[in-house]
């Protein structure tokens, strides 16, 4: 006869099966889903029954690995992606002694190593990258259907990760969702700046923003933003010392502000088109910056042209603080876009944020 076990609170799936205790075999064949089965790695007690490699033992079952002791799980992932105890403990706010000594106790509960730790860096070992390979997509998983769970809430709430590149933050992002999260106190949006073109999927972001030339692969792409144009400005201060350029051609003449973004694995060049001629040209000059906000500061202060989206410069336009040249080889391109992977369920509280950037400025 079979032993008989106390129940096991895992899931609805095993829930089921516990009004009360019953042999081990009715526990686990009729509350049987995949997933549960294999990640358990229960034992039947059957005789001579094989399960997963083990030879069955009457009366006895393997201990379940204690429900905190997935904190450590979680925490592994991270530092096997980082490859850092310091990036590590950055992200998930930790001290880094801490989550080091949490890895030791991993590992010894484990019985087997999962990183391999030097002066500079830390790598999994074989054992490790199979624990990774396997534990981070399921643990992803349950982090989607806890934030699904948002579904059943009145009002959206939950945190949602945006990536973005710097001018598309401040100028579309920050004034769209500022007024969104006083109306939704529990919502939260955390918000990243980045020029180059990062992987949504893999660094756990919900909401990509980027021009729409620049979009990955398998993505639900929604326009946010009406077509865009750049523009060549300086300030009048300069324009006194120098005669403003007529054609592209003549910044080889003029101190150019430049750029430099991870995207282009240099210094961006400045695109003009007329007439269906296109034009790309390598400018230089005495200042490089890696961020446009900096590049229309330097521009006000008269260091040089500088060539930047029109909804940064229009404002200084206007009251005169700055000038534009070749504005007939600037003509408009494809603007913004928020995209998702399309695998990715869409929450009330994403939906929301969603509709927010796709508000009253996206024309």
């Amino acid at each position: 006869m079979h032993p008989r076990v106390a129940p096991i609170h895992v899931s609805t799936k095993v829930d089921t099966c516990q009004k009360q205790a019953m042999p081990f075999r009715q526990i686990v064949e009729p509350c049987r889903g995949r997933g549960w089965v294999r990640l358990l790695r229960l034992r039947l007690p059957a005789r001579g029954r094989h399960y997963r490699g083990h030879r069955a033992q009457p009366g006895r079952i393997i201990p379940l690995m204690p429900r905190e002791n997935l904190n450590d799980l979680q925490a592994f992932i991270h530092v096997a992606r980082e490859g850092s105890f310091t990036k590590a403990a950055a992200q998930l706010g930790v001290s880094q002694s801490a989550l080091s000594h949490a890895m030791r106790g991993l590992e010894e509960r484990l019985g087997v190593r999962l990183l391999t730790r030097t002066t500079r860096s830390v790598a999994t070992t074989e054992a490790g990258a199979r624990l990774l390979e396997t534990l981070a997509p399921r643990l992803a998983e349950i982090e989607d259907e806890l934030a699904a769970l948002a579904e059943y809430r009145e009002r959206p709430a939950g945190t949602i990760r945006i990536n973005a590149t710097g001018h598309a933050a401040e100028y579309l992002a920050w004034p769209r969702l500022a007024p969104l999260l006083q109306q939704y106190p529990d919502l939260k949006v955390e918000l990243t700046t980045d020029y180059g073109l990062a992987d949504i999927v893999a660094e756990r972001y919900d909401i990509g923003i980027r021009l729409g030339e620049r979009l990955a692969r398998d993505m639900v792409a929604l326009p946010i933003s009406p077509p865009l144009r750049m523009r060549v400005v300086g300030a009048p201060s300069y324009f006194r010392q120098h005669v403003a350029p007529v054609h592209p051609h003549d910044l080889a003449a003029h101190n150019c502000i430049t750029l430099r973004l991870p995207t282009h694995g240099g210094l961006m060049p400045w695109d003009f088109g007329q007439d269906g001629n296109e034009l790309s040209i390598r400018v230089s000059g005495q200042w490089t910056f890696n961020t446009m906000g900096m590049t229309r500061a330097a521009a006000l202060a008269g260091s040089g042209l500088a060539w930047l989206p029109e909804d940064q410069v229009q404002a200084a336009l206007q009251e005169g603080r700055l000038q534009s040249t070749l504005d007939d080889w600037c003509p408009h391109f494809d603007g913004y876009y928020a995209y998702y992977p399309s695998r990715r369920h869409v929450t009330v509280a994403m939906r929301t944020v969603l509709d927010a950037l796709r508000g009253p400025m996206a024309g």
